[in-house]
């Protein structure tokens, strides 16, 4: 199909990234050497070319925090420079006891669209970024989220299965901002008890009319495009969430580790072609309404 929104990637030059500078720092999708790099949005348009991509969302990178600006300002000018990307999604502090003056600077920019801040934490220290496990609990997360409703901008979630059930409970809090659930919920523990936990999570973030889920970065935890693991996720998803709240991401160049952009989209369209009507508004319409990208 043509007209694909890629709703999560990534552009970054390797400077500005402290992960990427320096010593080796263990990151949940393994060994990135191949990544320790810039990725210039050139290298990203010739990674799609060719695939039917029309649009795509920039998603943070994690620059040093005080950089959030400059991170927004960057992406802004290489998009009126090369015509890509077509909406950013920043980072800021909801952990500040007012994030209003950091969303006040990220405004000035027009492709703006929404905020993340990571928020996922895990038993495991190699999968943990946050510094606890229920920072959806915290009443000033609670409030500051609660304040992108007044920008017009989503809240781009990201936790693990044993995190859901609070994440809900922070989208409940916040009725009138759309949350873009990451990764599918990030299935990690892929044995029965870890399958059903996830899914019970999802089922309950599903209730929450607000929450979309992202079907991007499923390679994260297995190091690899496997269009069969693909496929059970995006099925296991769709039940729950319906297609027209369900987004494709492609996650490069995170998945450039591991596989190229043709195949990585040749495997979501393998897992949509039951139904075309479902498969637009995965690959197109959902992203395009939720980041309010212009036809």
């Amino acid at each position: 199909m043509t007209g694909i929104v890629d709703a999560h990637h990534h552009i970054w030059r390797q400077a500005d990234l402290p992960w990427l500078v320096g010593p080796m720092q263990p990151r949940i999708f393994g060994p990135y050497e191949a990544i320790r790099r810039d990725y210039p949005m050139s290298e990203y348009l010739d990674d799609l070319a060719g695939n039917g991509v029309g649009k795509s969302v920039y998603v943070q990178t994690n620059w040093a925090k005080e950089a959030f600006e400059d991170e927004a300002a960057w992406v802004q000018r290489t998009a009126e420079e090369t015509g890509w990307p077509h909406a950013i999604v920043a980072y800021a502090d909801f952990a500040a006891d007012d994030v209003r003056p950091q969303l006040d600077r990220l405004k000035r920019y027009s492709l703006m669209r929404g905020a993340r801040m990571q928020v996922h934490w895990h038993d495991n220290p190699l999968y943990r970024f946050a510094a606890c496990a229920d920072m959806c609990a915290d009443p000033t997360i609670r409030r500051n989220v609660a304040r992108l409703a007044d920008y017009g901008w989503s809240f781009d979630l990201q936790v693990f299965a044993p995190q859901m059930a609070g994440a809900a409970g922070l989208a409940e809090a916040c009725p009138d901002v759309t949350f873009v659930l990451q990764h599918a919920g990030m299935l990690e523990d892929l044995s029965p008890a870890g399958r059903a936990a996830w899914r019970s999570g999802m089922a309950r973030l599903a209730s929450c009319p607000n929450v979309v889920s992202k079907l991007s970065g499923l390679g994260t935890f297995i190091h690899r495009n496997d269009p069969a693991h693909i496929a059970g996720i995006v099925a296991d998803t769709v039940a729950l969430f319906g297609p027209d709240r369900c987004l494709f991401g492609s996650n490069f160049p995170i998945e450039k580790l591991w596989t190229n952009y043709r195949d990585l989209v040749e495997a979501y369209l393998d897992a949509t072609k039951t139904n075309l009507k479902h498969r637009d508004a995965i690959m197109r319409d959902t992203a395009m309404r939720v980041y309010r990208l212009a036809p």
